[in-house]
């Protein structure tokens, strides 16, 4: 696939913004997280919704500190996968370094007409696309500022944040434990 590039080659993208980073996340689940070490506690129901920051959280921290943003809305299904039920179990300790996670049932999402993969937003002028196989293994992204991929990337933003609920809110009303 044209323009498609490891992932460790975008990320510095997290601590280079100025602004606002934005994510829309939307699959069931995630390859990364079920081979994840927090994946088989929390199968095994231990808490890890507030496990010492690792890099991802102490990053967050910092840009946030600097004023910065970093803001996702993740598309849940009715109810939640195995996955999304880990993502929510998570966010507490994602939430408490910066982040401000946001809810959008999938029904929603669909009438609102928003995309089906995942992508994040950088200061409204790159965007970083992800691309996965059949298990939901992350093959790489793809950074992109066109300006029409730019704006249309911000329109599901405005779309989808409004609509949204805090993950909290959401955690609180769901088995979140394998």
């Amino acid at each position: 696939m044209p323009g498609l590039i490891p992932f460790a080659e975008a990320a510095r993208l997290f601590s280079e913004f100025e602004h606002t980073a934005w994510r829309l996340e939307t699959r069931s689940g995630y390859a990364s997280d079920r081979r994840s070490p927090n994946w088989a506690r929390w199968q095994n129901g231990e808490d890890v919704s507030h496990d010492p920051p690792d890099s991802w959280r102490q990053n967050v921290a910092v840009q946030t500190a600097a004023g910065k943003r970093f803001e996702r809305v993740r598309v849940v299904d009715e109810p939640p996968t195995e996955g999304q039920r880990f993502l929510l179990a998570r966010a507490p300790g994602n939430i408490a370094a910066g982040e401000d996670i946001r809810i959008l049932y999938r029904t929603n999402a669909a009438q609102r007409g928003l995309p089906d993969f995942d992508f994040w937003l950088f200061d409204s002028r790159i965007v970083m696309r992800f691309v996965f196989d059949e298990a939901n293994t992350t093959l790489g992204v793809i950074l992109n500022d066109d300006p029409a991929t730019v704006v249309a990337a911000c329109q599901v933003r405005d779309a989808a944040w409004h609509h949204t609920v805090p993950a909290a809110d959401v955690a609180r009303t769901v088995r979140s434990t394998g």
